[in-house]
């Protein structure tokens, strides 16, 4: 069905694609002004850990986890006054901890070594440290460096499928898409946006299309009137 409606937005005129763009950005602003992330940190390198912590875990969960280990963890060298089975036990809420425990030790050594204890701030120097993939050190350019950046994670992905707005199944394509539709300065608050609608409306089992603000204009619903984009 996602297929089905990327297949029917690109029947869609160039003119008549940006004004369905336009208003999907208009709405998603009007319902969630204020969208942002919901793990809790105190300054980088705390959302650092928080970021890598996320993968395949609840925001909830980390924010339990590192709720503790972030009155007395402030920047990596006290990760390294730690041991690993120490680490280990800090992190144990949450999923793959033993993993996460080692590359959280390993990056907090490089940051040391290689960055003064300080989060650099470049795409290319992010992506070099273990547990940093692409859309974590998109998160971090976007919301610590402020540079913009678009961030795929599992919710944004589907929403976009959803809305037509991307055919592509791979978060690289996905955001690749998504980064020549939206405009540049929009791309963190739309990738916020976009996180909250999947985890509130469009929830991969069940989605509540009934309640969706955006289902005039979902091709994934089944209600959408090509005549309405004019």
């Amino acid at each position: 069905m996602e297929q089905k409606a990327t297949s029917e937005l690109k029947t869609l005129d160039r003119e008549v694609r940006k004004s369905y763009l336009d208003k999907i950005l208009r709405l998603l602003e009007r319902e969630y002004p204020h969208a942002r992330t919901e793990l809790q940190y105190g300054n980088n390198f705390q959302m650092l850990l928080a970021v890598i912590l996320s993968a395949q875990t609840t925001d909830k969960q980390v924010n339990k986890t590192t709720k503790r280990l972030f009155q007395i963890i402030k920047k990596p060298e006290d990760i390294l006054e730690m041991n690993i089975e120490q680490l280990e036990k800090a992190l144990q809420g949450c999923g793959l901890y033993r993993q996460k425990s080692r590359q959280i030790m390993e990056t907090s050594r490089i940051l040391c070594q290689r960055h003064g204890g300080k989060v650099p701030g470049t795409f290319e120097e992010l992506t070099a440290l273990p547990g940093v993939g692409r859309k974590t050190a998109n998160v971090l350019l976007n919301n610590a460096f402020d540079i913009p950046a678009f961030a795929v994670d599992t919710h944004v992905a589907r929403v976009a499928r959803r809305l037509g707005l991307t055919g592509e199944k791979n978060p690289r394509k996905v955001e690749e898409d998504l980064c020549r539709l939206v405009p540049r300065e929009l791309w963190g608050e739309t990738h916020h946006r976009l996180i909250t609608h999947g985890r509130r409306i469009c929830r991969a089992r069940k989605p509540l299309c009934n309640s969706c603000f955006l289902l005039p204009y979902c091709f994934y619903g089944g209600s959408l009137d090509k005549n309405s984009f004019s």
